[in-house]
């Protein structure tokens, strides 16, 4: 079984755009591919896990997200990193689509995602990590046997404490996150 890093997207890989799905206004973090090389030279498996709430909402459809998903993958890949999976959630319960508005497992602070991408991708979560930029993403990383490290960038605003939601670090960057992390292994 392998390690991973599983990465939440908006905020934490790339700048907050709300509910954007055109990659013409995607721009990564300026650490991110420095960090990921990092990450992936100490042989860990990068992995996409978002919240992706616009689908219930109905701010765009489903299918938009694979065309952000290529256009990441590929970004990356010309900077030497490969981005090996992406999982999305596009549940919300106060959703406007029916189909999506349901409670699910896969929406963080749950941690449905990670655990598809472990039974999927053979990885052992003890030995991975969590990235993000709000304590729901620390909670769904602990919940799923990981540890895990906050993105201190000002994006939390729900700031409803437990013993799931205090990461083992709050990092800077992207850049920081990655040192705590060959730091700790």
């Amino acid at each position: 079984m392998k390690a991973a890093v599983f990465i939440d997207k908006d905020g934490t890989l790339v700048k907050d755009v709300p509910y954007n799905t055109d990659p013409a206004h995607v721009q990564l973090r300026e650490e991110a591919v420095d960090a990921l090389r990092r990450l992936q030279a100490a042989g860990f498996e990068l992995v996409l896990v978002s919240n992706q709430a616009g689908v219930a909402l109905g701010r765009f459809a489903e299918r938009r997200l694979e065309r952000l998903w290529l256009h990441l993958r590929k970004t990356l890949a010309h900077a030497g990193v490969d981005l090996a999976a992406f999982y999305y959630c596009p549940h919300h319960p106060q959703g406007a689509v029916p189909a999506y508005a349901v409670e699910c497992d896969c929406r963080k602070p749950k941690p449905g995602m990670l655990e598809r991408a472990a039974r999927e991708r053979n990885i052992d979560l003890a030995r991975s990590w969590m990235i993000g930029d709000i304590l729901d993403d620390v909670e769904a990383g602990h919940r799923a046997g990981c540890r895990a490290i906050m993105l201190d960038v000002g994006s939390e605003t729900e700031w409803h404490e437990s013993p799931l939601r205090a990461p083992e670090f709050y990092a800077r960057d992207l850049d920081a996150a990655s040192h705590y992390i060959l730091a700790s292994t």
